[in-house]
């Protein structure tokens, strides 16, 4: 089942890369190009926080 891309603000604390409204709105949030984001998920998992700190590393 699809995300509803109005209720983006509910859910902060996972990051699905599968919804390209939630890539759009985590890549705008994190200032970071949707590659980036990408490489930080794959390297820490969906965590919000977790990828904040790594791409704070970076």
């Amino acid at each position: 089942m699809e995300d509803d891309p109005k209720k983006t603000g509910l859910d902060r604390k996972l990051i699905s890369l599968t919804e390209p409204h939630e890539v759009q709105s985590w890549t705008q949030s994190l200032g970071c190009t949707a590659e980036q984001l990408k490489e930080a998920v794959r390297a820490v998992g969906s965590s919000a926080e977790a990828v904040r700190a790594y791409l704070k590393k970076k």
